[in-house]
């Protein structure tokens, strides 16, 4: 007989909602800040610079808001965790639509309006709405948990690229590693490994022998930034095994066939 399903994992919704709000304003307020050096700068993401990127995050919002102007859709296509693996065959769409609907305003006034807009449209629609993607049909609620992935994502991104400091929100980055293992387990279902990400979330995937007491004999233990910065393809598995940032035991515990989950 096949294992049973596991149950999707539940979120709150009110601390999604909190967490996602919260770290758009983290991020506002150190964009509103930046220098043209810093905004010039490349992003590490193709040809991007900061400038490029920190507009893209407050397209993150403000279609957030647009989505929800839309009439619902009936019924939802993609869940949370099957988020990551359909969002590579749109990058270069979001990518032209970003630009479109952000030109011509400061990037102050662009966070602006769009958290106004979003915060509008959050208090206006419950998390059962669905709403009409590009990507597939989601409810509100997973959908805000894939937001937090596209803003912790970034968030750390800019750190990086424009050497600041923006916080992120424990229950941001809560969501966001959860996701995102889940997401892992579901592309390599099995119980031969097992994943731990302290604080957040332990998996286990990959086909083979099931481990069900004791030691496992494949582990792999690893921080939350690194976990995201590997199941985003912005860093790889040897380099943070050469750095002691990943620690993997057994012959099963090599996860590098299975990263990134999404570009």
């Amino acid at each position: 007989m096949p294992p049973a399903r596991k149950k999707p994992r539940a979120y709150d919704p009110v601390k999604i909602r909190a967490a996602v709000t919260a770290q758009f304003a983290h991020v506002g307020r150190a964009v509103g800040e930046l220098g043209p050096e810093q905004l010039a700068r490349p992003s590490g993401l193709g040809d991007w610079t900061v400038a490029d990127l920190a507009a893209h995050v407050a397209w993150i919002a403000d279609s957030l808001a647009a989505g929800l102007a839309r009439p619902p859709a009936a019924v939802p296509e993609l869940t949370a965790t099957e988020w990551p693996f359909a969002t590579a065959s749109l990058a270069g769409k979001i990518s032209e639509a970003a630009r479109e609907t952000l030109t011509g305003a400061p990037l102050p006034e662009l966070y602006e309006r769009a958290a106004g807009a979003m915060a509008g449209a959050l208090a206006a629609n419950p998390g059962g709405r669905v709403l009409q993607l590009w990507i597939g049909d989601m409810t509100l609620a997973d959908f805000l948990v894939t937001r937090t992935v596209e803003l912790v994502v970034h968030t750390d991104d800019l750190n990086r690229a424009a050497g600041l400091d923006v916080p992120i929100e424990r229950q941001a980055l809560a969501a966001c590693t959860r996701l995102l293992a889940d997401s892992l387990a579901t592309k390599a279902p099995g119980g031969s490994v097992e994943v731990r990400i302290p604080p957040f979330a332990v998996v286990q995937c990959i086909e083979g022998p099931r481990h069900t007491r004791g030691t496992p004999p494949n582990v792999v233990e690893t921080d939350p930034l690194t976990w995201i910065r590997l199941a985003t393809g912005r860093t790889g598995w040897a380099e943070e095994l050469d750095a002691a940032r990943v620690r993997a035991s057994g012959e099963r515990a090599d996860l590098s066939a299975l990263l990134p989950l999404m570009g």
